[in-house]
């Protein structure tokens, strides 16, 4: 520090202390919000402060200090994590015997008009035919007589009285079984579906976790709402971890594999994320090619995931980056011999 201006040991403290914060951020993975909710805020914000201080590891590495270290050392603690913020991947597999698996949140296929612009459900559906998944999960589903004609298989479980939202799997393979987590005192849900392809039976997940019930692009944290905003989102996290041990235990109920996808409203970067994706296999990560972002936001946020049992093989992942949502659907192509 003797060698520093007076600027540059302004900036290395600054940089020790978003090092310090980002090593902390790191517990998130391994600690549930309802043990403590605090490591649930600082899961969302950890792909913001690795950038931060790649920032400064450049900086440093420009005016050729030992200071570099300060975040080197951080980011390599933490190296298991970064493939989870971004892939170098870009696996490109194509077997006939593959299962291509897609996972969209709809949003109700802009039944309220969120988007500005007509036919956004047919664009959808045009879509969803163009890419020609062979299973589909879909989150805040909306009744469409299109994709109902499209697959000669599904489930759909409505959260309203009136039966017209909720989430549904659509399969070109014959379902043998399928059922509801029943999640309580919220509109968000797990469905499943047990498919048989050939004489092979396979589990699929349809995950929508709690909600945060916020529009981060109409409401701005200011002084006086950010302890409702904290409230509202340690809410969501706590009911999130729950869900996710209603989900684990069910797991158990089965011998099949299984594949677990959709909106989890939460990163790669949390528990919620850690307990989900424990003995399985992110297809981002193994065959996906950049920052995977899902969720039409300014910073790159990726909360929905396709998570195939640890007995099966990615060949191919791919984010859509079409905005009739407010997210982005991905699909993969499994299959179901590692």
């Amino acid at each position: 520090m003797k060698n520093l201006s007076l600027l540059d040991k302004l900036i290395a403290a600054v940089n020790s202390l978003f090092a310090v914060i980002l090593l902390l951020s790191y517990s998130c993975y391994f600690i549930s919000p309802n043990n403590i909710s605090l490591t649930s805020f600082l899961s969302l914000s950890i792909p913001v402060l690795i950038l931060i201080n790649i920032v400064f590891v450049l900086y440093w590495l420009i005016k050729l200090k030992k200071q570099i270290l300060i975040s080197l050392v951080i980011l390599l603690i933490g190296f298991p994590l970064l493939s989870k913020f971004y892939s170098f991947n870009n696996k490109k597999t194509f077997l006939s015997s593959d299962i291509k698996i897609m996972s969209y949140n709809v949003r109700l296929f802009n039944f309220y008009k969120w988007i500005a612009k007509d036919h956004i459900d047919k664009k959808i559906y045009s879509f969803i035919k163009d890419k020609n998944p062979d299973i589909l999960c879909v989150q805040e589903y909306h009744h469409n007589k299109d994709l109902v004609q499209l697959f000669p298989y599904h489930y759909i479980k409505s959260s309203d009285k009136k039966n017209n939202f909720g989430d549904a799997i659509f399969s070109k393979y014959e379902i043998l079984n399928s059922g509801s987590l029943n999640f309580t005192n919220t509109s968000n849900n797990v469905i499943f579906a047990d498919i048989i392809k050939k004489k092979d039976t396979f589990r699929v997940y349809n995950v929508h976790l709690e909600s945060y019930r916020i529009d981060p692009k109409k409401e701005t944290i200011t002084q006086k709402n950010v302890e409702s905003f904290k409230i509202r989102v340690e809410k969501a996290f706590k009911k999130q971890a729950n869900q996710v041990t209603l989900l684990l235990n069910h797991q158990k109920e089965t011998h099949y594999k299984s594949i677990v996808c959709g909106d989890f409203n939460n990163t790669a970067f949390s528990w919620i994320y850690h307990q989900l994706n424990h003995h399985r296999k992110d297809a981002f990560e193994i065959a996906g090619n950049g920052f995977g972002s899902t969720y039409n936001f300014a910073f790159p946020m990726r909360i929905d995931f396709i998570l195939a049992d640890e007995n099966m093989a990615v060949n191919n992942f791919k984010t859509y980056t079409v905005e009739y949502s407010d997210h982005y659907p991905i699909m993969a192509r499994l299959n179901l011999k590692p």
